[in-house]
């Protein structure tokens, strides 16, 4: 099991964002607790979800463990994360 962050940047209200995703949802939420991620920052109902974080964060994250991920690789476990978002509903 993995934390991902992707390495494509937006640009939102003056800062830089990134997304996160895990391997499972409750890995990510895990993880997300342990790094203090606002649970707000967490789009259930985007694409895939995922949670959004500042490139300070995705720094720390990455120093804690997290992988910096791909296009394929981001792709890949969001189709993973909405199936299981779908399964527990």
């Amino acid at each position: 099991m993995a934390i991902y962050v992707a390495r494509a940047r937006v640009l939102f209200k003056d800062r830089v964002w990134c997304h996160m995703m895990a391997d499972s949802l409750d890995e990510l939420h895990h993880f997300a607790q342990l790094m203090k991620i606002d649970a707000r920052l967490f789009h259930r109902t985007a694409s895939y979800p995922h949670y959004d974080i500042t490139m300070e964060m995705r720094e720390r994250v990455i120093a804690c463990g997290a992988v910096d991920a791909d296009r394929r690789t981001i792709i890949l476990c969001g189709k993973k994360l909405k199936q299981q978002l779908k399964q527990s509903m």
